[in-house]
């Protein structure tokens, strides 16, 4: 190669998120307007991406080549480039949207719209948006697809309940009373039940999926927020907002058998997808908290943006 023509292919990969063998995290952080992608393997930042004015919401494609963020100030959802590091495409969903979930086909994304009540599911075949449906619940934070994708479970910040879409009908089948302000939401692998922390309960409730009742409520620490599932659906954590901790809940018992300190306001979170590890973003921390989740025990916490929203693993 000749060398200019070797320098500027260095250049090109320089300015590139490199490909690893261990998943990336991505966490948007709502106070910098930038992703940071990190590698799961050395816990490192390796880029920073920057991505509209406040990004919140926000999740990988299956290849986890592009991020889909929530962008407050603009009304939209923006794709993001990883590898490039730049926006490529930008679609209007409305006032103040949130929570960003990708289907497990990887079909649509649907964004939580707090402002407008409604929930915007995302083509991700052309990128346009296909339905709007709109929720009793004022103030939707986080919609969440069922494993089969047949459902999207919609946690209403203002309220308390679950508001229950049908994906084959792209409406409101149900709506399920949880407590007060339900926050984050996650499924067992196998679609049975589904968990919702509620933050002025300081509790988490438990659904049947298949009756749509609440069929139990844990106690764990003050101010429930995020929710994260264990691949193997033997645990399920949950982020205390006003202890600065994560519960860990046997799913077989129904109780927490641990509670581990994290950096302050824990909010969402995610999983390694083989489990071993638990990433919690802290908001007020500017901090990504890392726990062994076979031992249960906080590792050395990674510095990312300010305010940083959530997680996304792919």
């Amino acid at each position: 190669m000749q060398p200019i023509l070797r320098r500027l292919a260095c250049a090109a990969l320089a300015g590139a998120v490199p490909a690893f063998a261990a998943p990336i995290a991505v966490v948007p952080n709502q106070g910098s307007a930038t992703l940071s992608v990190i590698d799961t393997a050395s816990d490192q930042v390796v880029a920073e991406v920057p991505v509209g004015s406040a990004p919140r919401g926000t999740a990988l494609t299956l290849d986890g080549q592009r991020a889909y963020v929530s962008d407050a100030p603009s009304k939209s959802l923006r794709v993001v480039d990883l590898a490039g590091r730049r926006t490529v495409d930008t679609i209007a969903v409305g006032e103040s949207p949130e929570g960003v979930e990708i289907s497990a086909d990887g079909r649509w994304v649907a964004v939580a719209v707090e402002e407008s009540n409604d929930v915007v599911f995302v083509d991700t075949h052309d990128i346009t948006q296909r339905h709007a449906v709109k929720v009793p619940g004022k103030n939707p934070e986080h919609a969440v697809f069922s494993p089969d994708g047949r459902q999207v479970f919609v946690s209403a910040e203002d309220g308390q309940t679950i508001d229950v879409i049908d994906t084959r009908s792209w409406s409101v089948k149900a709506s399920v009373d949880v407590g007060s302000r339900p926050r984050g939401i996650g499924f067992l692998p196998d679609g049975r039940r589904a968990y919702v922390a509620t933050e002025l309960a300081n509790t988490v409730a438990v659904i049947d999926v298949a009756s749509l009742q609440v069929i139990g409520k844990i106690p764990v620490g003050t101010r429930s927020n995020g929710i994260a599932v264990a691949p193997d659906g033997k645990t399920v954590y949950v982020s205390n907002g006003g202890d600065a901790t994560v519960s860990a809940i046997d799913v077989a018992s129904g109780r927490v058998v641990a509670t581990i300190g994290v950096g302050q306001r824990p909010w969402n979170m995610a999983l390694t997808p083989d489990g071993s590890k638990l990433y919690v973003a802290c908001g007020r921390s500017n901090e990504l908290s890392v726990i062994d989740a076979r031992r249960n025990v906080a590792l050395r916490p990674i510095a990312v943006g300010k305010l940083p929203w959530g997680v996304a693993i792919r």
